[in-house]
Order: C-alpha cells, then structure tokens, then sequence
C-alpha cells in the first residue's frame, strides 16, 4: 500500500511540474506573439515602381501603421506618390495629389510630392552673390530660379536605406549634388529622411553637409486635399497659420524686402479660416500671386519645433497639423493648376484642387540681408524637422 501511495504520489508531481513547464512554455510564448506584434506596427515594403530612360531603376517604399495611415516613397525625386490617412468614419483614403506611374512624374508637372533642393521657392533673376563671386542660375521661373533649378531633387534618383522599430519605420535617402550643379556650389550630401509613427504623424528630417561655401533650403512639396475628392477644390477647408507676420513679395513673386502685418488683410490665418473667404478679395498681394502663393513668418522662431499651421475639413473630419523649426512656411493654394494634368482614376487636377504647406526659410534670401541666413559653410551641419500630423474631429 506504502509503495502504491508513493507511486500516486510521485506521478502527481511529475504532473504539476510538466503543468508549470507547460505555462512558462505558453507564457514565452504569448510574450514572444506580443513583441513581434508591437515590432510590426509599423511596416515597410518595397517594390519595383519602373525605370527611367537612362536605365536607371527606381524603388516604392510603402510605409503603413496600424492606424490605418499608409505612406508610399519613390527613389524619384524622393516623392510621396501617396497618402492614406482615415476620416472620421474611420476610412483610409488617398489625401495627396499625385500620378499613378513614373513616366508621369518624369513630365513637367508642379512638383507633386517631391523633395525639393537645393533652394526651394525662388531666386530673383537666377542670381546671388557669396564673398563677392556671383553664381548664376537656370532660370526655370521666368524672371527668376525655382526650386533648385529644372533638374533639381525632384528630379534626381535617390538612394534609400529603410529602418525599423517599435512604433516607427523610416526611410532614409541620400543624394550628392555636385559642385555647380545646377550652378550651385560645392558639393552637398543631403540626407532625408521619412519616419512614419503609429500616431499618424509623418516626421521629415532634412540633413546636409557641404566642401564649399553654399546655400541651401529644403523643403516638401506634397498637394494635400483632405477632402480626398480631388475633383472638389480646397476652398472649404480650413487653414490656421501661427504668423503675425506676411513675406509681401512684388508681381514677380520675389519678396520686397519687407515683412508685413497680417491683422486686418486676408492673410491673417492666426484663427481659422476657410481658404476661400478671402481668396478673391481686392489685393495687391492675392492679385500677385493669383490667390494665395505666399511665405508666412512664423511666430516664435527661437522655439525651435513648434506648432506652425493646421488644415481642416469638415467633411470628412480630416485635421492635418503641421510642426517645424524653420522660420517659415510658404502656404500655396494650387493657382496654377489648370485642368491639364491626369488624376490617378480618370479626370483631370482642375485649378485650386490641392493646397500646399511647405515649410522653408523665406524666398529669395541669398538676396535679401535682412532675412535669416540660408548659407551653409564647410564643417557646419544643416539639419532640420518638419511633422505632418494626421487626426480626425
């Protein structure tokens, strides 16, 4: 009997140890699911997008959160070729204007998407001048430089190297832009780097060093519609600038030199304000730029990342924050769009169909001594953040 009772006894605690076994087996196991899981938030996938016509490949890069945010990249000019983000029935769709194929984005359009370098917005007469010696530029923007020029970043191949953790994903892209290119000089690495985070918001670092005594201005160039009804105009939404400050500029869109107060003009976004409830106002300033085409002077400038303009439509609920460190933000209302250029699924982007918020220093300030500086000496580092901020209300 002894020995029987020993028997049952033995076996019970091999049982219970085989359980506890069993449960620390299960619980690495669900710990294990859980990490991958919150590894996987944030996810990229690349894939071929088509190539150019010097043979050259070009890569997409598709970043989605769990969120429902989706973001996708070309090595081409750096390009967001698409944005989902979900309104307020929580429904992700396309926010950013764009093309559907590479030969699209390789004819002229304006920018959509594209990372824009070495001096975004323009440069009177295509010229500036550093320690007496005069550099001279395309002038692609008659009478004056544009956006670094007819074959700038945005239309330069970039490389890319992605990146992975918890809660983000980037991709990081590199180009060299050799001395005089573009009439520009020195040589100049830039780096950008796209970070998608599970909060919905799009950060963009931009990074540059130089051999040569240069200027630089980087910026993003994406067409938003929050509307994502590419065939109804922006003028509903609702834009908020932090400025109590305007870059008046003349009829060639190159800055007087002065800086203006936006109280009492229609220029004054520091509440909210729909995009077309001054559009068409008699002013000097809305007739030079045929609508909005201007650079804000954003507040608090020793603030470094600071809250710096919103936009917001009703309709679908969409709130796009924008934060950066720059000093400016140019606030662009898609004037010149005129109807010619292919929409993604049939139709074409008829005038003021995307707005842009383009965070830069102020246009033409090679040129202009009193604006804060945009050249870069060898030895210093040019690094700058602009976030996009996607949310419903």
């Amino acid at each position: 009997m002894n020995v029987l009772k020993r028997c049952i006894y033995g076996i019970s605690i091999i049982s219970l140890a085989s359980i506890n076994i069993q449960c620390k087996s299960d619980k690495k196991v669900e710990e294990t699911t859980t990490e991958a899981k919150a590894t996987a938030a944030v996810t990229i996938e690349k894939s071929a997008y088509g190539t150019t016509p010097k043979g050259e490949k070009i890569d997409s890069y598709k970043l989605k959160n769990q969120k429902g945010m989706e973001v996708d990249i070309i090595t081409y000019g750096g390009i967001i070729s698409s944005l989902k983000v979900p309104n307020k029935a929580g429904k992700s769709e396309e926010v950013v204007l764009g093309f559907n194929s590479l030969e699209q984005y390789m004819k002229p359009n304006p920018y959509f998407g594209a990372l824009i370098g070495r001096y975004g917005n323009r440069i009177a007469k295509g010229k500036f001048a550093l320690d007496g010696k005069e550099y001279a530029l395309a002038v692609n923007n008659d009478p004056n430089a544009l956006h670094g020029g007819p074959e700038g970043f945005h239309r330069v191949v970039w490389t890319a190297e992605e990146a992975k953790s918890g809660d983000n994903a980037s991709l990081k892209l590199k180009y060299v832009s050799k001395d005089m290119e573009e009439g520009y000089p020195g040589n100049l690495t830039v780096f950008v780097t796209y970070t998608l985070n599970n909060d919905n918001s799009l950060d963009v670092v931009y990074e540059a060093t130089t051999d040569k005594k240069t200027v630089v201005n980087l910026t993003q160039h994406s067409y938003f519609n929050l509307s994502s009804d590419f065939s109804k105009p922006i003028l509903d939404h609702e834009i908020t600038i932090d400025a109590d400050k305007l870059v008046p500029v003349a009829a060639t869109l190159i800055p007087t030199g002065k800086l203006t107060d936006v109280t009492n003009t229609p220029f004054d976004f520091r509440k909210p304000k729909k995009v077309g409830a001054e559009i068409e106002a008699k002013d000097e300033q809305l007739k030079n730029g045929l609508g909005y085409d201007h650079c804000w002077v954003l507040n608090n400038q020793d603030k470094g990342e600071r809250f710096a303009a919103s936009a917001y439509d009703a309709g679908s609920g969409r709130l796009l924050e924008v934060y950066t460190d720059q000093p400016g933000i140019q606030f662009y209302s898609g004037n010149f769009l005129d109807g010619t250029l292919p929409m993604r699924n049939g139709g074409t982007y008829a005038r003021r169909t995307g707005f842009c918020l383009e965070t830069q220093h102020y246009p033409d300030s090679p040129n202009q001594k009193y604006f804060p500086t945009t050249v870069l000496n060898p030895g210093e580092n040019y690094k700058t953040k602009t976030s996009f901020k996607f949310s419903v209300k």
